[in-house]
């Protein structure tokens, strides 16, 4: 695969230069990426769409993630971010759909990487069926949907787990219904306060 390059930027968001992946990575520099949160109303109540992210992945495999998201290539800004959502879930959004949350800082730090991003964050209100999701199976396992009041409760250590519904591609390729409880500990490791924030900004933008 061809490595991608990013803009790269100081901790206070002036841009100093272009960095490959692997670089990126290696050093911590900061970079752009993109989250978007499918929110969809069922019944009266608001269920979010996560993502399961492949076990071929390098970085936590099969672990639940943002509805879609991904890096900002250096030519890209963020209206480009879209691609993201079409490429890993099949679905096609205009940006002028999306409802901005901001803009997150994220930093972590494991054996492997140093990842700090500059993280622009939206909710889309959706109302796709698990059977609008045609996924790129090399990145994205399956599609599930969590009640938004749980999802809430799971970060905010009200509840130590929670139900979600929906299908994963078996070692067969053949897409399985699930309906299981899940922990923290299934979800991709950002930091509690991370999804802390999350919540409530979707939340002020919910019905």
């Amino acid at each position: 695969m061809d490595q991608e390059y990013f803009k790269i930027f100081d901790k206070n968001r002036n841009e100093i230069g272009v960095a490959s992946r692997d670089d990126v990575h290696k050093y911590g520099y900061w970079h752009e990426t993109f989250h978007c949160w499918f929110v969809k109303k069922i019944e009266g109540k608001n269920y979010l769409y996560l993502q399961f992210r492949s076990e071929r992945k390098k970085d936590y495999p099969d672990l639940l993630d943002i509805t879609a998201a991904g890096h900002l290539l250096a030519n890209e800004n963020v209206q480009d971010g879209v691609r993201e959502i079409k490429e890993e879930i099949g679905i096609e959004v205009q940006f002028e759909k999306l409802i901005s949350l901001g803009i997150m800082e994220y930093s972590v730090t494991t054996a492997d990487l140093t990842d700090q991003e500059f993280a622009h964050v939206f909710l889309y209100k959706s109302n796709h069926g698990f059977d609008d999701f045609h996924l790129q199976e090399e990145e994205v396992a399956g599609v599930v949907l969590v009640e938004f009041t749980e999802f809430s409760e799971l970060w905010f250590d009200k509840t130590s787990s929670t139900t979600i519904t929906g299908f994963k591609f078996d070692h067969e390729g053949n897409r399985v219904m699930i309906e299981q409880r899940v922990g923290k500990e299934q979800f991709v490791p950002h930091q509690a306060s991370f999804y802390q924030e999350v919540v409530e900004r979707i939340k002020g933008q919910l019905d």
